[in-house]
């Protein structure tokens, strides 16, 4: 059992990292195998991104510290929460893809900044492309005129290379 000290701390030090937060992901996690949310948790580390279960009174005050104005006791189920202060949608993606293999695992909500969003946008968030992903394509896409171009000038030097050929050839 926790000491009212003990709380106060965990509540503040909630409270300073959602603060600090791009992306807030809520979880119902009742009813997940232990190996399971184990797994889940050692995947978001990976990322860095911190999960914590805490009762839902703490876990509203801790929004209220942070200037949130959620009330975790409306939260359907056991609540964990997913903090990011790097990627925005990385937590999303990943809880939602464990979402897929495990249904006790549900999305019940979240945020993105300051602004609260649905369980629907949360999942909508996690279909985006990650930062990585668009970088790529945007490269590609810079990529494309300038092959292009390289093949244009390429195609000439070779219609060249077999009128010459031809040429040297009926002679």
């Amino acid at each position: 059992m926790l000491t009212r000290k003990q709380k106060e701390k965990i509540v503040k030090n909630l409270a300073e990292e959602i603060k600090v937060a791009k992306a807030v992901v809520f979880s119902d996690f009742k009813g997940l195998p232990v190996k399971d949310m184990a797994a889940l948790r050692r995947q978001l580390r990976e990322k860095e991104i911190k999960m914590q279960v805490l009762k839902k009174t703490l876990l509203t005050i801790a929004f209220k510290e942070a200037g949130m104005k959620i009330n975790a006791k409306e939260l359907e189920g056991q609540i964990a929460v997913a903090i990011s202060s790097k990627d925005e949608i990385e937590a999303a993606k990943i809880i939602a893809k464990t979402t897929k293999t495990n249904e006790n695992l549900k999305i019940v909500g979240g945020f993105l900044g300051k602004n609260i969003l649905s369980a629907k946008e949360i999942k909508a968030l996690a279909k985006l492309p990650s930062k990585e992903e668009l970088l790529a394509g945007l490269v590609r896409s810079l990529n494309v005129p300038v092959s292009g171009f390289v093949n244009v000038l390429a195609g000439n030097i070779r219609g060249l290379v077999q009128v010459l050929k031809t040429i040297s050839e009926t002679k």
